[in-house]
């Protein structure tokens, strides 16, 4: 984890974190790239969708799934706001995506470098690596916003 400079990736994973926030959905955002180019665009909308697995990261899988016409997204990378959940962790080992960027780290509710730590349990049979901290400051800094603003 350290300082990274900001990617058109990760801008447009933090564009999207803002939609989910204007939404009223806590800002989380995220976007799949294969070959350099955006295949699927996911903000999260639980409650919109009225569907708890309505998450930024599946939201952008089941995109860039359904654009690849493939479930497996080998090759593919993505690129979001927050360190995954359990589920989400789980959805991107099942699409086989070849490398995660996160922003900001979740120790409530994270499941890459806190909590279950999906990646490191031998049960788990894809791996893809693993790199925080690029845009971490500006998506704790919406995420701080959107939930001081519901207290």
């Amino acid at each position: 984890m350290g300082k990274w400079p900001l990617s058109e990736p990760m801008r447009e994973a933090l564009a999207l974190a803002r939609r989910a926030a204007e939404a009223g959905e806590v800002p989380v955002g995220a976007v799949v790239v294969k070959g350099g180019a955006i295949v699927g665009r996911g903000h999260n909308r639980p409650r919109q969708a009225h569907d708890p697995t309505a998450h930024a990261e599946i939201e952008a899988i089941r995109a860039a799934a359904r654009a690849l016409g493939n479930e497996r997204l080998e090759g593919c990378d993505l690129w979001v706001t927050l360190e995954p959940c359990v589920m989400c962790a789980g959805a991107i080992a099942h699409a086989r995506i070849a490398r995660l960027y996160y922003a900001a780290s979740d120790r409530k509710g994270g499941a890459v470098e806190h909590g279950a730590r999906v990646f490191d349990q031998p049960q788990t049979l894809h791996r893809p690596e693993v790199y925080s901290g690029m845009g971490e400051e500006d998506a704790a800094k919406l995420l701080r916003r959107f939930f001081k603003e519901r207290r």
